[in-house]
């Protein structure tokens, strides 16, 4: 078995893998199977929760 995605924990190498890194020169990086299950991790962890590139009223 190859990498788990973490979202779902199947084997990314069956699927079309995304892979995530907030530091591109890092060697750690978290797999996901597609862009579904990154979509549902980011959901389900509220990570844009009071996120805002820019925001003037």
């Amino acid at each position: 078995m190859g990498m788990a995605c973490a979202y779902c924990a199947s084997d990314v190498d069956r699927h079309e893998p995304v892979y995530v890194t907030e530091n591109p020169t890092a060697a750690e990086h978290e797999a996901f199977c597609n862009y579904a299950c990154l979509s549902a991790y980011i959901a389900d962890n509220q990570l844009t929760f009071g996120a805002a590139c820019e925001w003037n009223p």
